[in-house]
């Protein structure tokens, strides 16, 4: 069966695009080093035009029983509290099927745009910094640090960002990895990643913008908050769009939660949220934008954050 980046929304089910560090694919999922003059020459890559002009990626075909074959693993819920100041954002519309997030707060902060480089080209993820140990972890989707074998270079992560601005810097990945299945087989429904940033002008990302907090093994049929920068058609990427609802389980080819959303190509890899706050933009991250369904457009897919979501968490937060 057929899945297509957000970016073209072509084939049968659509995937949303990013990240960093050469592996073969199919080997052990370490983290991939990446030295300091690759980081420096990332970021001086990525200018303000080359952001506004990347873009997503292409159509991705995806074996239909590979798809089908494994399920989340599930174990006891554990949660991870914010680390964000306090901070008042206002009331948003819930449910909400996508428009502009314009309430500010911690998620403002928080999320951002990713840019990488996939086999020549710029393209555009999104992603979110979370509390952790290092105050350094990103979290996104696992394409957007890998995808068809080739993990993806000049991988940066822009949080704030808006109209080519990166209000709160541009952060390097030092080191980029993806749960194992991902890794291994690029499993649709283990489509996370991580990344860790290094230290910008002497300080770590959380110290600069905080950190949400995160929730894994929490069940199905939540309400949610799903955040990101989509760049295709009718988004341009400059804008930061929200969507709100209770989910469902997915009932067609993945174990994911399903909500109903009208984002496109670019914001995969966004923080999907569980008691998420509006008088704060703080919440739990539970999942990340990963793929859609071309015949079901309004409807968005992020994996469950399972056993190997939380080990790849403390394996990010750890390096």
């Amino acid at each position: 069966m057929r899945r297509t980046l957000l970016g073209a929304l072509a084939g049968v089910a659509a995937m949303l695009a990013t990240g960093v560090v050469a592996t073969p694919a199919g080997a052990a999922p370490q983290p991939g080093a990446v030295t300091l003059s690759a980081q420096e020459r990332a970021r001086d890559f990525w200018t303000p035009e080359r952001m506004r002009q990347a873009t997503g990626l292409d159509v991705l075909s995806v074996d239909r029983s590979a798809t089908a074959a494994s399920q989340p693993r599930k174990g006891e819920k554990t949660v991870i509290r914010p680390s964000v100041p306090a901070s008042d954002a206002g009331v948003r519309a819930i449910p909400h099927s996508g428009g502009p997030w314009t309430a500010g707060g911690a998620v403002a902060r928080t999320a951002g745009r990713v840019f990488f480089t996939y086999q020549g080209r710029t393209a555009s993820c999104s992603g979110n910094a979370v509390t952790s140990a290092n105050k350094s972890t990103v979290i996104t989707a696992g394409h957007c640090v890998k995808l068809e074998g080739a993990w993806h270079t000049n991988w940066v992560f822009v949080p704030g960002y808006h109209d080519g601005q990166a209000p709160y810097g541009t952060w390097t990945a030092s080191k980029t990895l993806s749960t194992p299945q991902w890794t291994a087989s690029e499993d649709i429904n283990y489509d996370i990643g991580a990344a860790v940033v290094s230290p910008l002008d002497g300080k770590r990302l959380t110290d600069v913008v905080g950190g949400q907090g995160l929730a894994f093994n929490t069940g199905y049929n939540k309400a949610m908050y799903a955040f990101g920068f989509p760049a295709a058609a009718p988004y341009d990427g400059e804008k930061f769009i929200y969507c709100s609802g209770t989910t469902y389980r997915d009932f067609l080819l993945s174990g994911d939660h399903g909500l109903t959303c009208n984002m496109t190509g670019g914001s995969s890899g966004g923080p999907w949220f569980t008691q998420f706050d509006e008088s704060t933009g703080a919440g739990l991250q539970s999942s990340v934008n990963s793929f859609k369904y071309n015949f079901l457009p309004n409807a968005m897919y992020g994996p469950y954050f399972g056993a190997d979501a939380q080990n790849l968490y403390q394996a990010a937060q750890s390096s």
